[in-house]
Formats: structure tokens, sequence, C-alpha cells
């Protein structure tokens, strides 16, 4: 009887927690437990700040965080968060956070960002930490970001650059790539398609993308890690780590953020479509942008699974660049997992840490 009653409780127990996981998710969440402080703001983006626990080095490390996600995946748990691992390496942390862009941001395009955002969110970090020289980190779109900015101003300011899972040879990333260069080659049979789709004279209303088709896209790309994770949620009931981390991910990918119009012209009929990049330059409204002009520290990422922007996408900035000083490191998991899960934090994050302390200046 002992025995029939502890596997009752156990059902119940599941059923509980499956429960509190459908209905009270939000509760469940853990992610952003780390304290800040705003430092600066310029219309919907913020500045955070986070203080080093014991500071060790001048130059702070600067994450630029892509669009449309939240900041969750940045202090994803209180246990494997990437701020709080590097403020108790001893670096100030900075974050740029893009804030909820809405219908009324659909103009914003990669300039806006490259040109206006991020140097003015650079200089506010160099005035509060008392420094003129920073490491930037970009992942993804943020990548792309950090990545042309620095060409394009070769500032003193970037010490060092990271650069993670973003497209540089787009067209060699796995059957997304495929996609792509056969689109690009069927519209250089249709030229007047072609000119008008290249042309960056789309109307942004028609090109914005809501934060809940972000959402949905997402899981679209991936469906087998989606319904991974769901098979693991029901096999994992009795395991309360496990059901707060589940919820704590499902938020973040569940609520993502827009994409302005003028951000996907720029991403999609430009970077993926004619693959510019992969020569080393790239024309956005005029402004040619050469690769060849960084020379800074260059720390070049990809995920070992990632489908949406392979390896073979990332490595070519490698050799792209004049940097004297330029390192490649696969990442465990995918797209999303090369930033946030366990492999990454265990393996990467200490190499990546190296790296840093290797080319940061000691207090």
């Amino acid at each position: 009887m002992s025995v029939l009653k502890h596997k009752l409780k156990q059902h119940q127990d599941k059923l509980k927690n499956l429960s509190m996981r459908v209905f009270k998710a939000k509760s469940l969440v853990l992610s952003q437990r780390t304290p800040y402080k705003v430092i600066a703001e310029l219309e919907t983006a913020q500045v955070r700040y986070y203080a080093a626990a014991n500071k060790k080095y001048t130059e702070p490390l600067v994450f630029v965080a892509p669009l449309a996600i939240n900041m969750s995946i940045y202090d994803l748990y209180p246990y494997r968060s990437q701020v709080k691992y590097f403020t108790d390496a001893g670096f100030d942390v900075y974050l740029i956070d893009w804030g909820k862009l809405t219908f009324a941001h659909r103009h914003l395009n990669f300039l806006n960002f490259i040109n206006d955002a991020i140097p003015h969110c650079i200089a506010q970090i160099q005035q509060h930490a008392k420094t003129d020289q920073i490491s930037l980190h970009g992942w993804s779109m943020a990548g792309l970001f950090v990545l042309l900015y620095t060409a394009l101003h070769q500032p003193h300011a970037v010490k060092n650059l990271i650069v993670l899972g973003s497209p540089i040879d787009s067209w060699a990333s796995g059957n997304i790539g495929l996609l792509y260069q056969k689109l690009n080659a069927l519209l250089c049979r249709l030229p007047k398609l072609q000119q008008r789709l290249y042309s960056e004279k789309i109307p942004h209303h028609f090109i914005h993308s809501l934060g809940l088709l972000n959402a949905l896209g997402f899981k679209i790309i991936d469906p087998k890690g989606w319904y991974d994770g769901h098979k693991q949620l029901l096999m994992n009931l009795d395991n309360p780590k496990f059901i707060h981390e589940h919820a704590t991910l499902g938020h973040f990918l569940n609520h993502m953020i827009d994409y302005p119009g003028g951000i996907n012209q720029d991403m999609l009929f430009n970077i993926w479509l004619q693959n510019p990049l992969k020569s080393g330059h790239i024309k956005i409204q005029q402004q040619q942008i050469d690769l060849k002009n960084i020379k800074c520290s260059l720390m070049v990422g990809a995920g070992i699974s990632d489908q949406m922007v392979t390896a073979a996408a990332v490595k070519p900035l490698v050799d792209l660049t004049s940097s004297p000083d330029v390192s490649f490191q696969l990442i465990p998991g995918g797209h999303l997992g090369l930033m946030s899960n366990q492999n990454s934090a265990d393996q990467f994050w200490p190499q990546l840490k190296y790296w840093l302390e290797q080319r940061s200046t000691l207090i």
C-alpha cells in the first residue's frame, strides 16, 4: 500500500507541475534576476550596467543585443547567466537593449543602428566607464551591427570584437542559404522585379514583421527543437529545475519583438539574397562598408548545430578583415543554444573569458 501511495503521490505531483507550467508559467520564469542600473537611454533603447563583483579590467564588455529578442538570453538563469559570469570574472558589463520596437518604428534600418544608435550608446558607456576602449560583443543580427559599425567607423573605442552566429556567406547557410541563392538566381532572370526588390524602396509597412510572427518563425525554422523541448517536459514533470528552465526558455521564445520593415529590407533583400559580405564589403543606401577596415582583435564563433546560420556561413569572416589577431571557435549548440545552453556555458564561456583576459588591461 505504501508503494501504491508513493506512486499516486508522484502522479499527483506531476499533474500539479504540468498545471503550473500551463496555467502559471510566468511565476516559474527565472530570467533577468541579476541587478543592473540604466545609465543611458535613446528613444526605446537603454544601456544597462552590470557592475563587476571585483573589477579587474579597464575595458568593459559591451553586449549589443539583436532585434526581435528580449534580454532574457543574456541573463537566463541565476546559475547560468552571461552577464553574471563575466561580472564575476572581473569585467564591468554593459548591455544595449533596443527596447520594445513597434510598427511606429518600421522605418528603422541598419544605418540607423550603425551610424546613430550604437555610436551614441558607446559614447555614453565610455563616459560612464571612464575608459576609451571596450570589448564589443554581437550575436546573430547584432553581430552584423557591431561588425559593420566597426568597419565603417574604424573606432579607436573597439579594442576587442566578438561576432557570433552572424551570416557572412549567407548562401553557405545550409538549406536556408541554398533557398536564398536559388531565389537570387531566379530574380536575375527577372530584371524588372529584381530592380524593384533590390532598390531599397519597398514601403516599410509591407515588410514590417510583428513579434508574434517572429516567435512563430523561429519555431518553424527549428520544429524538431520545439518538439523535443515539449517531449522532454513531459518526461521530466517530476523535475522542478527542468520545469523552471522550460518555462523560462518558453517565455523568452514567446515574447519576441517586432522587426522594423527597414531592417527586414536590409537583412532579407541585401544580406541574405545578394550575399555581398562573402566578398568582404556591402553597400547600404549608397554607403560603402569594407570589412578590411577592421584591425582590432577579432573572435568569430559559430554554433556546431546551428541550422539558421551554419558554421560554413560564419567562418569566412576569418579571412575578410585586416586584423592580425583572429580566432575562430565552434560553440556547442544551435543558433539560440550557442548563447544559452549548458555546454556553451561550460565550454565556450571560459574560452571567451580567457581570450578577453589576454587582451584586456589589468587595473
